[in-house]
Order: C-alpha cells, then structure tokens, then sequence
C-alpha cells in the first residue's frame, strides 16, 4: 500500500498522519459525550484534550528519541522530522496524564472521575492509530505462515499491528460495560492500564523492531509496570473507599449515641 494518502499543495499527506488524527477526533467526541454523565461541562473535557493531546504527542515523540539516541543524537534536526516516523505510546500516555491531572486541578473537577471518561477514548485512538503502521509497514511481527500474514519484502509476517488493534477495540468494550459497574472512580483507567498492558506485553513479544532496554523489550518492561501499578491502584482506591465509608458510619454511629444520651438527660 501506498503510505500516502494524497498531496495537496506539493505537500504529501500519509495515511498514518490521517488514522492517527481520525483516532482523536473519535476518542475526543466519544469523551465529551461521556462527560455529561458525570455532571462536568463539556468545554472542560475539549479543553484537557486542546492541551493533552499535543502535550501526549510531543510525549511519545520524547520518549521514542530517548530510546534511540544512539540514532538522533548523529543529527538533532532528526528529532523535529516528526513526518519520518517514530512515536511511542507509552510517552504519550505518561505526558497526557500528567497533563491531564493538572488540568483537571485548574477546572477543580474529580481527575479520576475525568480518567475513567478518558480511558475508553484512548485505548480507541490507539485502536485506529495502529492501521498507520500498516500503510507504513513497520510494528510488523517475525515471520510466520499463518493464513492472516502480511507479506513484507517477500516474506510472511505477523501482523502485530492488527493484533493490537483488535485487542484495543475489545478493551475499549470492557470499559464502557465496566463504567456502570466500577466500585470506585479511577477503576476504569486504572483498567485500561492493566489490560492494554496485557495485551501489548504478549503482542510485542512477537515485534522485530522493539525498542530495547539492554536486551529486554522497553515495551514488555513498561507493561509490566504498568500492570502493577494498576492492580496496586485498583486495590488502594478500593481500601480507601472503604476506610472513608467505615469512618463515615463510625461517626454516624456516635452522633446517634450522643443525641440518645442527650434525649434521655432531657426525660430525666
């Protein structure tokens, strides 16, 4: 396939640049919708994304220039080619949370709350923004000779990059049948995190091009990170809510005791 969409102007446009901006889009509108059912203005949520979008791009842009700076450090003009390629996801979602957080801090809105609205809507842009690996031919896996291979130089491959986008379009699923059901908020982020690392952390055992970190998978070492950290957070916040709602009873309890004491000194 030919990795340009179309030119305009003398200007090629590619067809990963377009998937990853449809990606977005999508998950912007599907966010703004969702923020209603948690009583936040929609011009909140288009606000957190006006700045944690490019905020998560300029983030995976970083993170994938850290790991390969044996290449760009040879030429730092490299670093600004942002058409040539080379984002990682994991950069971005670390730089769209933190900007995220103190955005909602600024709008004085619940951050969990607005994460789990989020979730659903990053794991879907993700979904559409692996097709650009397509078009591009890259985040293909080792060869195989399964029917549903892609032939790269002649060779039958794994698609990793479809793989991946199944398994997102699946999480984004749970996440919104999870959202009536979560316990606490942040659950559903906090989901996100576990299952999207599951997934990638299987898928990109398969990869030719990972990024490394010695000789382990910088990916595979984040995913398991990010596994933990969103068991131990499900499990924290679930102990919080917990703690708060049993102080909150305890304290019931003694206003009750001293109103029943204060009643009986009155009969007496």
């Amino acid at each position: 396939m030919d990795r340009i969409a179309f030119t305009i102007f003398g200007i090629e446009v590619a067809w990963y640049g377009m998937l990853i901006a449809t990606g977005m889009l999508l998950g912007v509108l599907l966010a703004v919708r969702r923020t209603k059912a948690i009583g936040v203005q929609e011009d909140i949520m288009y606000d957190i994304a006006l700045w944690a979008i490019p905020a998560g791009v300029i983030g995976a842009r970083i993170y994938y220039v850290i790991f390969n700076w044996a290449y760009y450090s040879q030429d730092l003009i490299r670093v600004l080619q942002f058409r040539q390629g080379g984002l990682a996801i994991h950069g971005g979602i670390i730089a769209g949370f933190v900007t995220g957080y103190f955005l909602c801090l600024k709008h004085g809105v619940s951050f969990l709350a607005m994460a789990d609205v989020a979730a659903p809507s990053m794991i879907l842009g993700q979904a559409i923004g692996r097709w650009g690996n397509y078009f591009n031919q890259e985040a293909y896996g080792r060869p195989t000779e399964l029917p549903w291979a892609i032939i790269i130089d002649g060779v039958g491959v794994h698609p990793t990059f479809l793989y991946e986008s199944i398994w997102n379009f699946l999480v984004m699923g749970w996440l919104l049948f999870y959202t009536d059901k979560k316990k606490v908020d942040g659950e559903v982020f906090l989901h996100y995190l576990i299952l999207y690392s599951v997934g990638r952390f299987f898928i990109e055992g398969l990869r030719t091009d990972s990024l490394m970190i010695g000789p382990l998978r910088t990916a595979q070492v984040v995913s398991l990170l990010m596994i933990v950290v969103g068991l131990v957070g499900v499990k924290w916040l679930r102990h919080q809510k917990k703690n708060k709602h049993g102080n909150s009873e305890s304290l019931n309890e003694n206003m009750m005791s001293v109103n029943d004491e204060h009643q009986q000194h009155k009969d007496k």
